[in-house]
């Protein structure tokens, strides 16, 4: 199957350590929204990443719909999310907020770079939207001591937090300029400490 989006994306970053982590082999093609939007057209009409094409010539868009056609395909025994119950909502729930505030994010460097005249007021509803969202994460984590959000494993809900969090800083450093969030931040480097990270990572670059 092939991955296409560039791994400075928190969408297709978070693809592409559940593929590695589900130990499914994959062909990366790093194509820019902006610089190859003629080379994704033809797989998703929307112009977005991340965009999986199958080996049977089917194509899955959007990471939790993708995310959703991976777990399958490992089994409820190995997938990266519970497969029922309180914990499986409180998984995606976490999951959702980690994604939100990262096309928050995506929205501020889109407002700063792409836009001639910036609006405030949408730099500071998003801005906001962020910090409330980083808050709330904050004390969820806080509040609990294992090593990752729900037990000894790693699962979705880190992977997103943590691919979130590392556009987020790097992308709008002056957010994080303060020790407001700890808890998050230390499981942030905890995630990118692990190999499948470290292998799967590239450095934030704006749109031109």
């Amino acid at each position: 199957m092939i991955l296409i989006g560039q791994y400075d994306s928190p969408f297709v970053r978070r693809v592409a350590i559940a593929l590695s982590l589900y130990g499914i082999a994959f062909e990366h093609r790093p194509w820019s929204v902006f610089r190859d939007a003629d080379k994704i057209a033809p797989f998703n009409p929307l112009i977005r990443v991340p965009t999986l094409v199958l080996d049977s010539g089917d194509v899955l868009i959007e990471s939790a719909m993708i995310l959703d056609y991976l777990d399958e395909q490992a089994g409820a025994a190995q997938a990266l999310i519970a497969s029922e119950g309180d914990e499986r909502r409180e998984a995606l729930k976490i999951c959702a907020l980690a994604t939100g505030f990262a096309d928050k994010a995506v929205a501020l460097v889109y407002e700063r770079v792409l836009h001639k005249e910036t609006s405030q007021a949408w730099v500071s509803r998003c801005t906001g939207q962020v910090e409330r969202v980083l808050d709330a994460l904050e004390a969820d984590r806080a509040a609990r001591p294992s090593p990752f959000w729900f037990g000894d494993a790693i699962g979705h809900a880190d992977i997103a937090v943590a691919c979130a969090l590392r556009f987020a800083r790097e992308a709008h450093a002056p957010i994080f300029a303060g020790a407001r969030w700890p808890a998050l931040i230390a499981h942030g480097d905890r995630c990118e400490a692990l190999d499948v990270f470290q292998s799967i990572v590239q450095p934030f670059n704006p749109p031109k």
